[in-house]
């Protein structure tokens, strides 16, 4: 049987994971060119760099999750063995999905929280206009949908996993062949 409690506090991970990613593309840095009166040039100015700490938040939390999930059903592959069939099938096929959906998840709440926190200084004399570089907008979309699907996943990998493991039943009969009843 598949802990609740650990469903539930997976649960919550990944809806603050999913929370503080989309919190993240709401509050994405912008930038605005400002012109020097004395000296003649142009710069950026960015304003505030609450995004990156949003998508590391969740880029935690959704590591948390995992590791959690993870631990549990002791990364598939420690442990005892499960019975085989239907519910071990679909754990494995799970198991991988739920792997690739996280993998791509991460990168993108890492990319996105690094490339927000990265501020050109680039300065033009003479009205020339700077590109004020900002991070593109779906890169932390993208890594909250792929939390969401992470977290679907990764709750249905643990369940079928669950019941695999608890449906296991070893060979209890002895090893060697019977020959007591032949004279």
């Amino acid at each position: 049987m598949a802990s609740k409690l650990l469903l539930i506090t997976v649960f919550i991970f990944d809806l603050i994971a999913f929370g503080l990613a989309i919190a993240a593309e709401q509050r994405r840095s912008t930038a605005v060119v400002k012109q020097d009166a004395e000296i003649n040039y142009s710069y950026c100015v960015y304003d505030s760099d609450i995004a990156t700490g949003f998508g590391v938040g969740a880029f935690l939390f959704l590591m948390a999750s995992q590791v959690l999930v993870m631990v549990a059903s002791q990364c598939f592959c420690c442990g005892k063995p499960l019975s085989p069939g239907g519910s071990r099938a679909l754990a494995v096929i799970l198991f991988i999905i739920c792997w690739v959906f996280f993998f791509i998840a991460e990168v993108c709440l890492l990319a996105g929280s690094v490339r927000n926190a990265y501020h050109t200084k680039y300065r033009t004399v003479f009205s020339e206009s700077p590109t004020c570089e900002t991070l593109r907008k779906g890169v932390f979309a993208a890594g909250a949908a792929f939390t969401f699907f992470t977290a679907i996943v990764s709750e249905f990998y643990y369940i079928s996993y669950s019941k695999a493991r608890d449906s296991f039943e070893p060979y209890g009969r002895e090893t060697g062949v019977g020959m007591g009843t032949y004279k």
